[in-house]
């Protein structure tokens, strides 16, 4: 079985939730495509590095990224820094030859995916974004009857990612909250909402978008205010070449709201509904079904996904709730699968670049208050 040794770049929140897909792969997916090891781990500080290595289970710690990268016992780059860093870690990666695992957004501007997009002519690895909401059990069934035809010609759709972190005034500012370091709920939560319905039916042709920052300063730890230069929510009309249009929300002003997002897929057939925060369902309403008499048997059923979904869904059983990690762990294995396979797999770095162009006329829409093409 081929070995394929991981470094992974960054261990805050999200390098940890790629640490433990990595090591869940094995339980969820018998026989693996190849055995997978987490070489090395690498933060901004010694410190944090060697407590990075020794909860992941890490054969080596380091604070020098392009150590890591230049590595020849390191096949495949994780990248899960924060955004201003990704681009020169995808160049040198990608210069290197290294199969390669970014977090979203690809990186903290459009002009630096369009260097990473000139970079890859010409590059052989295998690449992969994480944009797992596209491996949620509930959004791959969804995707696959949308191709049978179960909604039949799309007319209508509508998406939102709900959070509520920014509601409290008194949060201290962070790097999210900052434009320069590549913060802002549409690179945030925006990227996933807009990849996702993109993908389900998309492409998209163009957008017309509004953004809001909710408080003009937060306070540092200081305590002196600073200005907040990144947005907390963004609605987006979008809409397709035939005419089909939709709203898509991203928001962290979302009072109640946990990590939620939506999506409702109309057609003339038919129509299709989820929400992450209830995985185990996919909502559909059929036209075919019979509406007479006295109402016949036509309304919405919620549709059993669960674990009955062929790979990348799986472990442990067809009748299995699913959590959130869940998308995390069957996004690795598609990648890994690709990788050991030595064959492409998306989303990869070009749909990256392409997202990134697309999030772009969403700030340049909210700027300008008019429509913008998009890629």
């Amino acid at each position: 079985m081929k070995t394929v040794r991981v470094g992974i770049l960054g261990y805050g929140f999200i390098g940890k939730v790629h640490a433990y897909g990595y090591h869940n792969l094995r339980y969820f997916f018998d026989p693996m495509p190849a055995e997978v090891r987490l070489a090395g781990v690498c933060t901004s500080r010694r410190e944090s590095a060697e407590a990075a290595k020794r909860q992941g289970g890490f054969e080596f710690a380091t604070t020098e990224a392009m150590e890591m990268i230049g590595r020849r016992d390191i096949d495949v780059i994780n990248i899960c820094t924060p955004n201003h860093l990704h681009k020169a870690e995808l160049l040198a990666a990608i210069a290197a030859g290294k199969h390669i695992y970014c977090d979203k957004p690809l990186t903290a501007t459009v002009a630096e995916a369009r260097e990473v997009g000139a970079a890859l002519k010409g590059y052989a690895g295998v690449s992969q974004v994480t944009l797992n909401n596209r491996f949620a059990l509930v959004a791959m069934r969804a995707r696959q009857m949308v191709e049978e035809g179960f909604v039949g010609k799309v007319t209508q759709f509508r998406g939102a990612y709900l959070h509520s972190g920014s509601v409290d005034a008194a949060k201290p500012m962070g790097w999210k909250q900052e434009a320069e370091f590549g913060g802002g709920v549409i690179n945030d939560l925006g990227s996933h909402v807009l990849d996702l319905a993109d993908w389900m039916v998309g492409p998209f042709e163009e957008v017309l978008a509004e953004s809001r920052v909710l408080y003009p300063t937060r306070p540092v730890k200081s305590g002196k205010a600073v200005a907040v230069t990144a947005e907390d929510a963004v609605t987006m009309l979008v809409r397709r070449g035939d005419g089909a249009s939709g709203v898509l929300e991203a928001t962290k002003i979302a009072t109640g709201a946990n990590d939620e997002l939506r999506m409702e897929i109309h057609g003339d057939r038919g129509a299709l509904r989820f929400n992450t925060m209830e995985p185990n369902y996919l909502e559909a309403y059929s036209l075919s079904d019979a509406e007479m008499p006295m109402g016949g048997t036509r309304g919405w059923k919620r549709i059993d996904t669960v674990d009955r979904f062929p790979s990348p869904g799986g472990w442990p059983g067809p009748k299995f709730a699913v959590g959130w990690l869940r998308s995390h762990v069957q996004s690795l294995y598609n990648f890994v699968s690709a990788v050991a396979a030595g064959k492409t797999t998306r989303p990869d770095l070009a749909d990256g670049v392409r997202l990134q162009e697309m999030m772009e006329a969403v700030r340049e829409s909210a700027a300008e208050r008019r429509w913008r093409r998009l890629a």
